[in-house]
């Protein structure tokens, strides 16, 4: 399969800026896959697509302040860092300027209040750096380092909280699982009145789910490892839902990618933690997930796989055309689709 297959045309306008001031304000388009049927309406109506029993899932990882700009020790030479991947005191991270970053090169944030040293060079503009550093490291990130917002979106955001779910809470994305972004408190007390089960997983988004398919034909694509987790209780109650018959809907392709993950690494929802580089495209058996809450996604993107994989490339690449056709606001900050 050929990544340009899932190209399409977008008005630069249509890239939303800016979140709404009312979360549940952002339109929804309802996706019927077995009618292949499209439906306009708003986020708030997402109530009336659930049934009791249903199982709602959600990331619940928080983005950390991630983005670090600092100086190279003796060359004064200037480093972006992107913090992707912990490991103790070990970051893996993506450098803006990597071709300056050698092994054993120190590069110093805020007037050396933050030393990394690289540790480990690897493809792509990825370094491993050893963080030094005295007191506790997120603290020190909360005063140096910036929460980083996709490069699509140029302007500045005034309450770095819109960029977090409200649900949000165990660290360690370096980009939002922007799905969750329309969800408010109320929409959630109403889901819950109605008989809804809503359960928390955690997938860190990093590389894996942000880097684009730079290969031609998607099969040789290599995902990014990312971190995921699962607890017991949660395992419990989307394994009574499986055996019962009710539906599982996963809020963004995070949450699903971490369902399908566990699913295909066990075959039943399991207690868990660790990495995953699961690669979702057109010809995917979806074995956990029957429906999918998500935003509209970058062309030629793993993202637009993957719900291609779900309700077929087609009637995606109509939605899509709608969506464009009726000025719905596109990516992180935009309006959502449901598929089921």
């Amino acid at each position: 399969m050929d990544k340009h297959d899932f190209y399409f045309e977008l008005d630069h306008e249509l890239i939303a800026q800016t979140p709404l001031a009312d979360r549940s304000a952002s339109r929804l388009m309802v996706v019927n896959k077995d009618k292949q049927t499209i439906e306009d309406k708003h986020f708030h109506d997402i109530i009336d697509y659930l049934n009791p029993n249903d199982v709602l899932v959600r990331n619940n990882s928080r983005v950390i302040p991630a983005r670090l700009f600092g100086i190279k020790k003796v060359t004064n030479a200037h480093v972006e860092v992107l913090l992707l991947r912990q490991d103790k005191d070990v970051w893996e991270c993506l450098v803006g300027n990597a071709k300056v970053v050698k092994l054993k090169t120190i590069v110093s944030f805020g007037d050396g209040r933050l030393l990394a040293e690289c540790v480990g060079i690897k493809e792509g503009g990825l370094r491993d750096f050893k963080m030094i550093y005295e007191g506790i490291f997120y603290d020190i990130l909360d005063q140096l380092a910036e929460v980083p917002l996709p490069p699509y979106i140029t302007e500045k955001l005034s309450d770095s909280e819109r960029y977090q779910t409200v649900y949000a809470k165990v660290m360690g994305s370096s980009a939002a699982p922007t799905a969750g972004l329309h969800f408010t408190e109320e929409v959630f007390a109403k889901l819950k009145a109605k008989g809804v089960k809503i359960v928390d997983v955690t997938l860190h988004v990093g590389l894996g789910t942000f880097r684009p398919v730079s290969v031609d034909n998607i099969l040789d694509h290599k995902m990014h490892e990312e971190y995921y987790m699962m607890e017991e209780e949660s395992a419990e109650i989307l394994n009574n839902a499986k055996a019962n018959g009710n539906r599982i809907i996963s809020v963004g392709t995070t949450s699903t990618r971490t369902l399908e993950a566990i699913m295909n690494k066990y075959g039943r929802f399991q207690a868990s933690s660790g990495m995953t580089d699961i690669y979702i495209y057109p010809g995917y058996q979806f074995k956990a997930i029957d429906a999918l809450i998500t935003n509209f996604h970058l062309p030629e993107s793993t993202l637009i796989l993957l719900v291609s994989a779900l309700a077929g490339k087609d009637l995606i690449l109509e939605a899509y055309q709608h969506a464009i056709d009726e000025r719905y606001r596109f990516f992180s900050f935009g309006d959502a689709m449901l598929i089921y």
